[in-house]
């Protein structure tokens, strides 16, 4: 059994991602974090996200639980993902991180760590948004230079960065094949969850692969699967491919 620690618990991935994982017998929650200024700070764990009392406290400090688990699961900003990348690292835990607007500093960081641990590093945990990835390299190698090339993407109003992780990825898929950057529309409003839309314009047709999560629910199983996929893993940085492809 996998002893997961998950950083962010109290926001609304966090809750998904804990409440999918006590469900699975393959994993136990071991612990939550959460900001220092955060309300959830001392509470029971179970309790914030809804399933019942688990006996495990959320703590602001990755050090006051790095002992008590294997594993941390990190789709929160930058700075504190750098902080537990650093705990882990030293306490031999493996990571999925699924954190967004890192610079390429922060990146370089990751790849030095995954020299020690094992880590997935993906931007979209959506098995459906990763083989959206593969299909617009196909795309875009395939088709000649006459077509334009455009991302849109759309999320809730609440989210900070633009563009997404997952239109960045999206934006070096098609460049690997071709000089020119696409360009990217960000769309925030609502509560939309995410979709993105790539979007291949020719002078007789126009092609476009979307997708469209409904669900965070869709992010959460697949940052679960990657926690299973890393258990006895090597150090190494990992995708999602990697756990898609098993």
């Amino acid at each position: 059994m996998v002893k997961l620690v998950i950083s962010g618990i109290a926001g609304r991935m966090g809750k998904r991602i804990g409440i999918l994982a006590s469900k699975d017998k393959a994993l136990e929650i071991a612990g939550g974090l959460e900001s220092v200024d955060c309300p959830a700070v001392g509470k029971d764990a179970g309790e914030v996200i809804g399933i019942g009392k688990l006996n495990r406290k959320i703590e602001s400090d990755f050090n006051k639980i790095a002992a008590g688990c294997d594993a941390l699961i990190e789709f929160t900003f930058p700075e504190a993902t750098m902080d537990h990348l650093e705990i882990a690292r030293k306490n031999n835990i493996a990571m999925v991180i699924g954190t967004t607007a890192l610079s390429s500093e922060q990146i370089k960081k990751i790849k030095e760590a995954s020299k020690d641990i094992p880590i997935v590093f993906s931007p979209n945990m959506s098995i459906g948004a990763n083989l959206l990835f593969a299909l617009t390299e196909i795309v875009s190698k395939a088709l000649s230079k006459d077509y334009k090339i455009d991302i849109v993407e759309a999320h809730h109003a609440g989210k900070k960065d633009a563009p997404s992780g997952t239109a960045k990825r999206l934006a070096e898929a098609v460049s690997k094949h071709r000089k020119e950057e696409p360009s990217i529309e960000s769309i925030r409003e609502g509560d939309i969850v995410g979709d993105h839309t790539v979007k291949f314009s020719g002078e007789v047709e126009t092609i476009e692969l979307t997708h469209r999560a409904h669900s965070r629910d869709v992010f959460a199983k697949g940052a679960l699967d990657a926690i299973k996929f890393l258990a006895g893993k090597k150090p190494g940085l990992y995708t999602m491919q990697d756990v898609i492809t098993g």
